[in-house]
Parts: structure tokens; C-alpha cells; sequence
């Protein structure tokens, strides 16, 4: 697994948009976050999705491993006078007593190891209210290795099961990571069930 603060440090972050990603907008244009308040983001780099989401008026929970992504975004927020709780973790070790009505997963899931993803599905599925909305990019790169790592979808559904899960019916939306890219995401909201 990469260190990812070095990679802050050597400023080489190549999935850095350097803006909030398109699909937001597609999930919000879909009413995905149309009743919530409470918004999880795991793994939120420089937190484009957090700025976007604490101006429009959501309580945004932030988390990120490495410390100058999370300074970035804290001076951020703070020189555009906005208010998110930002906590430097690591994933795995957060805790809440809090279930949060939406996650909005953007990036952690194809940056994670793949053996960490049965974890991982489970701190979401733990995070989320009941009803509560899962905001899934599934990072498709076609590549065996990573990170990113390529999201299978039949692995994703193994992952986030209809036992738990009800997935949209319709089909995913596609956001393409940039013109130089073969690289893009599949969008799918998800709701757990209760």
C-alpha cells in the first residue's frame, strides 16, 4: 500500500482532480442526497466533495489517513468560512456512535487493498442508517494491480449483497476520470436495508 502522505508531501497526485468530481452532482441531480443531512466521506483526499457539500448546507464527517491532505482541507474550510468535522484516521479505526444518512464513497474502495474490502463494506454498512444511502464509484481501470484498484462489478455485488443492499434498478451513470484516461467510474446509489 502506498504511503499515501508521501505522495501529499512529493505533491504527485495523479487522482487529484483539484476539483469536486462530476459524479456528486449526478447523484444530487438523481435526488440521492434529497432527504439527508448527515454525510460520511471516507478516505477524502483534499475534500473537493466536502467543501461542495458543507456550502450546500450538509453536516459533513470527513476522514483521510495522511495529515496534508486533512490540513489542506481544514485551511480550506476554513478560508471559505464553512464548518465539516475532518478527523485524520485511518479508515479502519474510526468509531462512531453517530449513523450518518448518506456515504458518499468516492475513492477509498479502489484504494484500499482488495483484501480489506469485506472490512470495509462492513464499516459502511455500520456507518450508514437504516435507509440510509450508499453513493458507490466503482473505479473501473481494467488492471489487475493498483492502486486504483479495478472494481469488479460482480465482486461489488458479492461485497454490498441484496440481503443488505437494494441497489438501483437503473443503470449506472459513468464518470470518466479525464481526457488522457481510459480510466472511469461507475455510479450507483445503493440503500440499506433496514
Amino acid at each position: 500500500m502506498p504511503d499515501w502522505e508521501s505522495l501529499y508531501q512529493a505533491q504527485d497526485t495523479g487522482w487529484d482532480r483539484g476539483g469536486a468530481s462530476p459524479a456528486l452532482l449526478t447523484f444530487m441531480e438523481k435526488g440521492a442526497l434529497e432527504s439527508a443531512k448527515t454525510v460520511l466521506i471516507p478516505g477524502c483526499g483534499r475534500g473537493y466533495e466536502v467543501v461542495e457539500l458543507a456550502r450546500r448546507g450538509f453536516a459533513v464527517t470527513a476522514l483521510d489517513l495522511a495529515p496534508s491532505a486533512v490540513t489542506h482541507l481544514k485551511q480550506t474550510l476554513e478560508t471559505e468560512g464553512l464548518k465539516a468535522e475532518v478527523i485524520c484516521t485511518d479508515i479502519f479505526d474510526f468509531k462512531t456512535s453517530q449513523a450518518f444518512d448518506v456515504v458518499y464513497e468516492q475513492t477509498c474502495l479502489c484504494a484500499i487493498e482488495p483484501s480489506e474490502r469485506e472490512a470495509y463494506a462492513k464499516a459502511v454498512f455500520g456507518w450508514l442508517k437504516p435507509k440510509g444511502k450508499l453513493l458507490l464509484n466503482m473505479m473501473q481501470t481494467g488492471d489487475e494491480s493498483g492502486p486504483p484498484f479495478h472494481c469488479d462489478w460482480m465482486d461489488i455485488r458479492k461485497l454490498f449483497p441484496v440481503e443488505q443492499w437494494v441497489w438501483q434498478e437503473e443503470p449506472p451513470f459513468m464518470t470518466s476520470r479525464n481526457r488522457q484516461s481510459p480510466r472511469f467510474e461507475l455510479g450507483y446509489i445503493l440503500e440499506k436495508k433496514p
